[in-house]
């Protein structure tokens, strides 16, 4: 990852350059960053092995991953896409303590359809998703996707999902009765201060 590192430092203009376990992360000067991290086929059949941060390597499979997604998006219907969006923006609004993908197999797994009503969406899966959160590798690489989640994390996270459940009913009740600025206000709670823009 080093000579990685030492060998793109010396032929770009990006503003920073670094090394991070399994990346090396090109920094821009309008605060912008990409990850480029070395992969190499790992057998015949699938999947690709990359540099674990460790010395050793962790194997992946970003086709079968976007096919099963694929797959699912079919059965559930194409508001999959917007929910796992909504789902990843609470997400960042509140400690990003999960990875993306895994919340996106989170949620993939946990529903059988997904009406246009993401408010709906969204309470239902606050309610859900405790039961959801040891959901694996659908390409059968990484095995339990939670594995970097601690007993404290976990704790916090049911904690917060408990506590956005309760809040989502509010939310909804709130729009049921016609106070919208309620509904919206309890929303941005969750969802942050641009909601519902």
């Amino acid at each position: 990852m080093q000579r990685i590192r030492t060998a793109l430092n010396a032929k770009t203009t990006i503003k920073k350059i670094g090394a991070r376990g399994q990346a090396v992360r090109l920094f821009y000067v309008n605060g912008a960053h990409v990850d480029i991290a070395p992969v190499f086929k790992w057998d015949n059949t699938s999947g690709y092995g990359l540099p674990k941060g460790d010395g050793g390597w962790m194997t992946t499979d970003p086709e079968a991953q976007a096919a099963w997604f694929s797959q699912r998006r079919s059965t559930i219907g194409s508001n999959l896409t917007p929910m796992c969006k909504l789902v990843r923006r609470w997400n960042s609004v509140h400690s990003h303590r999960f990875e993306s993908f895994h919340l996106e197999v989170m949620v993939a797994s946990m529903f059988k359809t997904i009406g246009s009503n993401y408010r709906f969406g969204m309470r239902s899966f606050f309610e859900w998703a405790p039961n959801w959160i040891g959901v694996s590798d659908p390409a059968g690489h990484s095995g339990r996707l939670d594995d970097y989640l601690t007993r404290d994390v976990l704790t916090a996270i049911r904690s917060r999902f408990a506590e956005a459940h309760e809040r989502a009913d509010r939310a909804v009740a709130a729009e049921a009765q016609g106070d919208h600025t309620e509904a919206k206000r309890l929303w941005r709670i969750e969802l942050g201060d641009e909601f519902p823009a």
